[in-house]
């Protein structure tokens, strides 16, 4: 059994400071609190879409002074940045690495565009720019087929679950 967290805040006023605060967050903790309820016999797969923004706190990512300023500023003035970080950190520590029901991933892309057709990107366990001051791109399609091969690949899960794969489109600007 398979299920892909690509749900999260609408982008309007009530949608970023109304209720429920904690959507995300919520929704991963009932979900996998409802997968435990039910024993399954095989893992079940959770693939939640984060950001760039977050850091995965179990790897070493350094940020700038500057860039944890204005992640700090974000956390205070939007309340979705937060969220997305608990969603993961719940996944993470919560769940971790050996759960007897649950694998997960946290798929994190970078500036998101739109796009008509899936194109080459670039998968790292890290960012390689800064997600505030140096921002890569990533189109939603690409994001999409990503979830979808992490879902469907054993290889591709295998390699990436347990995991906050940074995903960015191929390019000369999106290079190292």
């Amino acid at each position: 059994m398979r299920c892909c967290l690509a749900w999260g805040h609408t982008l309007s006023f009530k949608g970023i400071y109304g209720q429920p605060r904690r959507l995300v967050t919520e929704t991963v903790r009932h979900l996998c609190q409802a997968i435990e309820a039910n024993k399954p016999t095989h893992p079940i797969k959770i693939v939640l879409m984060n950001t760039t923004g977050n850091r995965n706190q179990d790897l070493v990512e350094p940020i700038s002074f500057a860039q944890h300023l204005v992640i700090g500023l974000l956390r205070l003035l939007l309340p979705p940045h937060v969220d997305n970080e608990q969603a993961a950190d719940f996944l993470r520590t919560n769940i971790g690495q050996n759960h007897p029901s649950i694998e997960w991933a946290a798929v994190r892309p970078d500036s998101l565009i739109d796009s008509d057709d899936v194109s080459d990107y670039e998968l790292h366990p890290s960012p390689t720019r800064s997600a505030i001051f140096d921002a890569g791109q990533t189109s939603r399609i690409n994001v999409g087929c990503f979830m979808a091969e992490l879902m469907t690949d054993d290889l591709v899960w295998q390699r990436w679950k347990g995991r906050m794969p940074v995903i960015y489109n191929a390019s000369a600007g999106n290079n190292i």
